[in-house]
């Protein structure tokens, strides 16, 4: 069985608390934050041998979004640059990402479901 290469892990609508954005009352008070993450690799050897050691961990993954949305920033971009480092750095087998931060309630002057970025990552 050929596996291709769009095969990934995801985390899909994390949604965390944090204290980003340019405007001085959006680091002092926070907001929510919704992160989508796919990272991109070869899955075969989890396929078959059914070993966590195997496979990229979801619960990992987790924390270190957590660990970078924890750091306020002004910009989302700088959020995401940090996360795909990290993420790359300590998944040396991953063959790229695919990042989404969405902040639920920007301060726009207008109603809409959330703003953010997305960060596209190959190796």
């Amino acid at each position: 069985m050929e596996v291709k290469k769009e095969t990934a892990i995801f985390i899909n609508g994390l949604r965390l608390y944090a204290y980003h954005g340019v405007m001085p009352q959006e680091r002092r008070v926070g907001g929510w934050f919704l992160v989508t993450l796919r990272v991109h690799y070869n899955i075969t050897r989890a396929m078959e041998s059914d070993r966590v050691a195997d496979t990229l961990s979801y619960a990992d993954l987790c924390e270190l979004v957590k660990r970078e949305m924890a750091i306020p920033s002004s910009l989302l971009e700088h959020v995401a640059g940090r996360i795909a480092r990290a993420i790359v750095e300590h998944y040396p087998e991953a063959e790229g990402l695919e990042l989404e931060i969405t902040k639920e309630n920007p301060p726009l002057g207008c109603n809409c479901q959330g703003a953010g970025v997305r960060l596209v990552v190959t190796n």
